[in-house]
């Protein structure tokens, strides 16, 4: 029964992220907070489960995502090397710092966060591209890629939110800086997950079918269904109006950003 609802969180998930062009952490991680309190988990590890499982999940869409783009030949896998380091060393730290944080402190910066997303996704304010910038030396590329990294890493996403726009300032078209996002998810899920995987272990943590943080049976129904669906939603979006859906999104963003917001400052009073 518990793998029947997790299939269907991936199809939710999956069919979100397709309609909606976004990745599906922020649409994973509320969810599975919400099954996993119906499930009676233990209240202090079930935001770092979400995130976890979340992270894992995106091992298996960024798979996908970056082989069509890869098809495509928009991937500027030059850039990608320059900031695949700080990414994965990023990542893994971030998923070292969420273990710090009190479940309450994970949902406080995540319902920000998704409060942010959604007010950009609203106003439509994406960053103007000005062909004339340059990308920034080897180094600054990798402290950028670290700093993505540990953002991703503790919001349980796989980045694009945070690295087309930096891409965009750098002067990268938008085409480009979507595929090279999709390519950076996979190391920021990767070394994320297995940061989860391993701080969760230190934490033994004790609720069932879980590897450390990462919820096993959540990651393959999850997995499994978003890979589905994803393409459906996908289909969907070319007949809707792209304005309405965005509008619709972060609407629904905004919904869980202040829901998370609301539990994260209810333990302090």
């Amino acid at each position: 029964m518990e793998l029947i609802i997790y299939l269907l969180i991936g199809a939710i998930a999956g069919f979100a992220a397709g309609l909606f062009g976004v990745g599906g952490g922020l649409i994973i991680v509320p969810i599975l907070y919400i099954v996993f309190t119906q499930l009676n988990y233990d209240p202090s590890v079930i935001m770092h489960m979400a995130v976890g499982t979340s992270l894992a999940t995106i091992i298996v869409t960024s798979i996908s995502s970056v082989t069509a783009h890869h098809k495509k030949g928009a991937v500027m896998w030059n850039v990608f090397r320059n900031l695949a380091p700080g990414l994965i060393l990023g990542a893994f730290f971030g998923a070292g710092i969420a273990d710090l944080m009190s479940g309450q402190g994970l949902q406080l910066v995540i319902g920000f966060f998704a409060v942010w997303v959604a007010y950009r996704m609203f106003r439509g304010s994406n960053t103007p591209v000005d062909p004339s910038r340059q990308l920034p030396s080897t180094g600054a590329q990798i402290l950028a890629g670290g700093g993505i990294g540990i953002a991703s890493a503790i919001f349980g996403i796989g980045g694009g939110s945070l690295t087309v726009p930096f891409l965009n300032r750098c002067g990268v078209v938008m085409q480009k800086a979507v595929a090279t996002s999709a390519a950076c998810g996979l190391p920021i899920a990767i070394a994320g997950a297995l940061g989860f995987v391993w701080f969760g272990q230190q934490s033994e943590v004790s609720v069932p079918n879980t590897w450390g943080y990462v919820h096993l049976y959540a990651f393959i129904g999850i997995s499994v269904m978003s890979f589905m669906t994803a393409k459906l939603g996908a289909k969907v979006a070319h007949i809707l109006s792209p304005a309405m859906l965005k509008k619709c999104f972060s609407g629904l963003l905004t919904t869980v950003g202040l829901y998370f917001i609301y539990q994260g400052f209810s333990a302090y009073f």
